[in-house]
């Protein structure tokens, strides 16, 4: 298929720059692949939308402060004293470190920019200097790999010191208040770059009423990478290739997945993350020739989901407006049909709903 049959006209002034003031106050988009239909409502209603034996999957990682600003640090020889030959560290332009995926205990990958100055060998400080990186290798797409030391411990530093990476098409710098907003109420298992958005509309109120209805829920967690926003720069989708993403499925998790399945329940996606994580983990499953839909543990997923995929586990999904010619948008599409998503994506900026990760949501079903 053509990256073209994937676009969309939006406004500017469409993309949500900022959160509502409460999380589940946002507006909700209800799509019905069997009427192929769509009707406008808002998430509060999501309790009353339930059968009440649905099991709903949520995505509980959490997003780290993974961007960085920090100066670069050199060495230069000065003449020798009386004593001897003496080293001074001098410091120079800001350089933004933005962290990717760790690859270790104290290793990780990330982007560095402006990345030219920064060659093998070459430190960056943070803060008063108990934070720091050294470039020990190089990767594809511009990617650095870094080796972080701290006076104290590195997490810690990197909580206090960096910055929530928000996404590049909100055009204003974080502030105090992202760190609570751009995170969902499930976010418990640090790692991820970018926010599990669908779930952001969840408020302790709503999940009362969820469980109140007698719905299951369970989490899995895939830790969000930047290459959520790579984007697709081939004009036949089927040539592109996608990003991997760690994930992990919990034994309580994956029981509760494959009984669900096994009855004939309703499984409830909350978001593409959590789609992707668990196709992956039944395309692993069944390459096993298990008898398990999913099976638990810890993998990368690598799949690319677009028009033709046969979805083994999800049959419903929430999920935010996502950009055009991208794999989320590619995503969404195979699971509900790419005219629908258009014609109901058309909708939505024509009647003013709230685009990208801050933005409104849809439930898919």
């Amino acid at each position: 298929m053509k990256l073209s049959d994937f676009s969309y006209k939006l406004p500017s002034t469409s993309i949500a720059q900022r959160p509502l003031d409460a999380r589940d106050s946002s507006r909700m988009l209800i799509l019905n692949r069997q009427t192929q239909s769509f009707e406008d409502s808002t998430f509060r209603t999501l309790p009353e939308q339930l059968r009440g034996d649905e099991l709903i999957v949520v995505n509980n990682a959490r997003v780290i402060p993974a961007r960085l600003l920090g100066k670069r640090v050199g060495t230069r020889a000065e003449t020798p004293g009386r004593n001897s030959r003496v080293q001074r560290e001098f410091l120079s332009s800001e350089i933004e470190v933005f962290l990717t995926r760790q690859i270790s205990a104290d290793e990780w990958e990330a982007l560095v920019r402006p990345g030219k100055k920064m060659q093998l060998g070459e430190r960056v400080i943070f803060g008063d200097g108990e934070l720091s990186a050294e470039v020990i290798g190089r990767g594809e797409y511009g990617l650095r790999r870094l080796r972080l030391t701290s006076k104290g411990d590195v997490r810690e530093a990197i909580d206090r010191l960096g910055h929530i990476p928000l996404p590049p098409y909100i055009a204003r710098s974080d502030d105090t208040e992202d760190r609570e907003h751009y995170q969902t109420i499930f976010a418990d298992r640090p790692g991820a770059v970018a926010a599990p958005t669908a779930g952001l509309h969840f408020s302790p109120a709503i999940l009362d009423c969820i469980k109140q209805r007698g719905v299951e829920m369970t989490a899995i967690t895939l830790d969000v990478g930047l290459g959520t926003f790579q984007p697709i720069h081939e004009e036949e989708i089927e040539e592109h290739k996608i990003h991997t993403e760690r994930y992990e499925i919990s034994e309580s998790s994956a029981s509760a997945i494959n009984k669900a399945r096994c009855e004939g329940r309703p499984i409830l996606a909350v978001g593409t993350t959590v789609v992707r994580t668990l196709e992956a983990a039944a395309a692993r499953a069944a390459s096993r020739n298990g008898d398990l839909v999913v099976e638990p543990g810890a993998a990368e997923a690598d799949i690319f989901i677009k028009p033709g995929h046969n979805f083994r586990v999800v049959n419903q999904l929430i999920t935010n407006f996502h950009l055009p010619e991208s794999t989320l948008l590619v995503l969404v599409s195979a699971f509900a049909g790419r005219e629908l998503i258009l014609r109901a994506y058309n909708h939505a900026v024509e009647a003013g709903y709230r685009f990208y990760s801050y933005g409104d949501c849809m439930l898919i079903r």
